[in-house]
């Protein structure tokens, strides 16, 4: 537990973007509702054409160079005056490092506007990348996202950590369900039965140790979130892709300090749909909670 929580806090500070630019959409696997708010799964096949896009001798040197960072962005886009990695150490390490997919590849789920809004019919979240699990033979965790475009499936992000993977695992651990999170907040869920149950912290002081059921979760952030969506003045006003500490207040999670990342991120590149799209200047976990995009 201590473990997870220690990665969840220097995991929004360690983002490589492998894609080339934005605009990179996810296919809509899940985009339909099942019964009771629960997203379709993504099918078996395309988790498994997802993963062999990981397994790429390619993806993986850039993995194994992300862990001989350390998880530090490389040489060209760290600060003025910041220690570097030389070219030789990097590539040394990589190969040292000997990275391998450990677990299974797992559709990330993430809250959903059309839910918020209260579309009949709409899932509590969306399927919008895929993550693998990666580790180094020093024991560092990755997580490697990926997206569909076309009739396959791209890289586009590496972050330190595992939560993808772990907390889905938990879900399945628990009794079954979909995992899913709510990114304003860093909130793990698990929609399961009809109620909306906590995977971590967040969700606890979100839903409580026993959850809530979905239609109240469904109210729940309507409530905070209600008045952010798409069209919003508060969208309109050009917030929804900042870091605003006033905004994070207001919807009851108060920012606590912490380091923010540039905007042009994982999440800006995934072309994530306007409320998941939260993550759009994603933080030092532990640190921040704050209201990102809505």
């Amino acid at each position: 537990m201590s473990s997870m929580r220690e990665a969840a806090a220097v995991r929004g500070a360690t983002i490589v973007l492998l894609a080339a630019g934005l605009g990179l959409a996810l296919a809509p696997a899940a985009s339909a509702a099942g019964s009771g708010g629960v997203p379709e799964p993504v099918p078996a096949a395309e988790l498994a054409q997802a993963r062999g896009a990981v397994q790429s001798p390619a993806v993986l040197d850039q993995v194994g160079r992300f862990f001989a960072r350390k998880g530090a962005p490389s040489a060209g886009r760290l600060p003025v005056g910041q220690l570097t990695v030389g070219a030789a150490e990097e590539a040394s390490g990589a190969a040292a490092a000997a990275p391998r997919l450990a677990g299974d590849t797992v559709p990330v789920y993430l809250l959903d506007a059309d839910f918020v809004s209260g579309s009949p019919g709409a899932p509590v979240a969306r399927a919008e990348f895929t993550a693998s699990k990666v580790v180094a033979a020093d024991g560092q965790v990755a997580s490697v996202w990926t997206v569909k475009q076309n009739d396959g499936w791209r890289v586009v992000n590496i972050a330190t950590g595992g939560d993808e993977s772990d907390y889905a695992a938990r879900a399945v651990a628990g009794g079954g369900g979909t995992a899913f999170r709510e990114p304003q907040i860093n909130a793990w869920y698990v929609l399961r039965d009809g109620r909306v149950l906590p995977l971590d912290d967040e969700a606890r002081r979100s839903v409580g140790e026993a959850g809530v059921s979905l239609a109240a979760y469904q109210g729940l952030v309507r409530q905070r979130y209600g008045d952010k969506l798409p069209g919003s003045a508060y969208d309109r006003a050009g917030k929804g892709g900042g870091y605003e500490p006033g905004a994070a207040q207001a919807a009851g999670s108060p920012a606590d300090g912490g380091t923010a990342l540039p905007a042009v991120t994982a999440a800006a590149a995934l072309g994530v749909t306007a409320l998941a799209g939260a993550g759009l200047a994603l933080r030092r976990r532990a640190a921040v909670r704050a209201v990102n995009r809505l």
